[in-house]
């Protein structure tokens, strides 16, 4: 697996194995956003009810690993669905919105500390 492989890239693989099933008739913005959070969830389930000693565990053996794993893939993959829908190039939109926290969270104030910029 290439580590350099793009955003686009990895839209256009998943758009591919979608589109070759015929499954572009569910994936309206509402749908996706749905499918989004229970993939989420899913990946929040991996981690309920642990002590931080059994996540660094979980984390570090080969099945939690592999569970971790393939959950933040199935996020991934919505979300790259979901800017596909919405017609929003995750890219840019990443590059944007650092822009916009480096202005609510300037190091100077925010360094070390975990408050929301609403209250720096």
């Amino acid at each position: 697996m290439d580590s350099q492989t793009t955003i686009e890239t990895l839209k256009e693989k998943a758009i591919a194995f979608r589109d070759a099933r015929n499954w572009r008739q569910f994936h309206d913005a509402k749908n996706l956003t749905v499918a989004l959070s229970i993939e989420s969830a899913e990946l929040q389930e991996i981690f309920l009810w642990k002590k931080d000693e059994e996540v660094r565990d979980l984390i570090k053996s080969d099945s939690g690993h592999k569970k971790i794993k393939e959950e933040i893939a199935d996020v991934m993959m919505f979300l790259l669905y979901l800017s596909e829908a919405c017609g929003i190039d995750l890219s840019d939109a990443v590059e944007e919105k650092i822009i916009i926290n480096s202005k609510k969270y300037p190091v100077g104030k925010s360094f070390n500390s975990h408050k929301k910029y609403t209250d720096l």
